[in-house]
């Protein structure tokens, strides 16, 4: 159930409203649980008894770990090969086989294995909250219904942000709920659902035009490259808000997943800015465990190309990834060696450095093959005998230039300032936002392009 769909908005998201804020507070818990598990149910009602196996697992391991402390090291053990046995399986088993039969000349048959929805997510935050309770950082939940619910949570369940349960562990007993942190969540969802639904969408529609063109050029592959790096970030960070927006609503708040990443002035700060939920994980759960930084020279890039392998290898099972992970290892390995010093010195050219770099890289990332990247690339440079432009290019820069350029500025703090400066009134804000959700709500019952990339994950 996609959260831009007129099922989730107007059928699901006020049934569950009214079901939790009917509920006693003792009940909300088990409320969200039920919601949460037949949202998810939705669209794969079997692979539900997975995730709450899943679930149930890392219950008993967390309290059996904090219990038995002399054998905490075993019990985290079995928690984590638990834990991403099933991600291996359900996520990357056909991946191994098809490479090992590539490199053997083997035919043994692929499972065809379904992919679990948001499997990614929310194995990470089970491992999460398995680790530090081994750390000692939070205490085991003992309530099976609290534990599950915060694993199952509809808003952050399918695509993030990555809320780790030391975050959130007190709001899953104590939370409030009042009306200015409620209208404050219907203006984030709603916010996001926008960026979402009127850019992410239109923008996408460009990328699947470009995909399909026989008259392709060197200024068509850069149109693309923007339009997918532009559809990516309202995509995904459209759903944060959402996820925020409707935490906001249940009382719980979740920490931010962007932060204008496209004004960074290094690789190193757009990671910063870019899903940091998954940056902060890896860097506390895989990095900072392997020595982090304060290593010698060799292991420090040993550490670098592991996690951002592991990262590119998180997002899907296809070399594509793996290889969009590495790539942005060597650009970090680089930055920390001598490049960094002269990119936060300079204001232009830095930000240059930055956007070609990062619009190379999603170029990588959507690409449905290797040699489709490698093709793609070399069309952005000039090889592939494609002409410098067509007319077919033209037409479609004019005919999306004005999305693209309300996309470009609204990746930026550009908006917020201005609206900042001006003191907008406060009764504009409601009309605006209900404007904004009737004109989303008009595209969605019209039938739009709404597909969501994070599902892949």
């Amino acid at each position: 159930m996609l959260f831009s769909s007129t099922l989730f908005l107007f059928y699901f998201l006020p049934i569950t409203f009214l079901l939790y804020f009917v509920s006693p507070k003792k009940l909300k818990n088990f409320t969200l649980l039920i919601c949460s598990l037949f949202f998810y149910a939705w669209g794969e009602p079997r692979l539900v008894l997975l995730m709450m196996l899943t679930v149930f697992c890392g219950y008993i391991l967390g309290i059996v770990t904090e219990k038995f402390n002399k054998y905490k090291k075993i019990f985290l053990a079995f928690s984590v090969l638990l834990s991403l046995g099933f991600l291996a399986y359900f996520k990357y088993v056909d991946f191994f086989i098809s490479n090992i039969n590539s490199a053997t000349g083997l035919s043994i048959p692929l499972l065809n294995v379904v992919l679990p929805i948001g499997i990614s997510f929310y194995t990470f935050q089970l491992l999460s909250y398995n680790i530090d309770v081994y750390r000692g950082d939070v205490p085991a939940q003992k309530n099976f219904i609290d534990l599950a619910a915060y694993i199952s949570l509809f808003p952050q369940l399918i695509a993030g942000p990555i809320v780790r349960y030391s975050d959130i562990a007190v709001q899953l007993r104590h939370r409030t709920h009042t009306i200015s942190k409620t209208a404050l969540g219907v203006r984030r969802f709603v916010l996001g659902l926008s960026k979402k639904i009127l850019i992410a969408n239109t923008l996408g529609e460009l990328c699947e035009i470009f995909k399909a063109s026989g008259d392709k050029s060197v200024a068509f592959f850069w149109l693309y490259a923007v339009a997918f790096c532009l559809h990516i970030y309202f995509d995904f960070s459209g759903y944060s808000d959402m996820a925020i927006g409707l935490g906001k609503i249940l009382g719980f708040d979740f920490l931010e997943n962007f932060n204008y990443p496209y004004i960074s002035k290094s690789i190193t700060e757009f990671w910063r800015r870019w899903h940091i939920s998954l940056g902060s994980w890896f860097k506390d759960y895989v990095y900072i465990p392997l020595g982090g930084s304060r290593v010698k020279k060799g292991r420090l890039i040993f550490n670098i190309l592991v996690v951002w392998m592991l990262t590119g290898f998180w997002h899907g099972a296809d070399w594509t990834f793996i290889v969009w992970g590495l790539y942005f290892a060597i650009l970090l390995i680089i930055e920390k060696s001598f490049l960094l010093n002269f990119l936060n010195r300079s204001k232009i050219i830095s930000r240059i450095y930055v956007l070609i770099l990062i619009a190379i890289s999603f170029v990588i990332f959507n690409a449905a093959s290797l040699p489709e990247a490698v093709s793609y690339i070399g069309g952005m440079f000039g090889f592939g005998n494609y002409p410098l432009i067509s007319a077919e290019t033209v037409f479609y820069l004019k005919d999306y230039l004005a999305i693209l350029l309300l996309g470009i500025i609204g990746a930026t703090p550009i908006p917020k300032m201005l609206a900042s400066k001006i003191g907008i009134a406060k009764w504009v804000e409601p009309i605006f936002i209900a404007l904004l959700l009737v004109i989303s709500t008009a595209y969605l019952v019209d039938g739009s392009f709404n597909p969501f990339l994070y599902f892949r994950f």
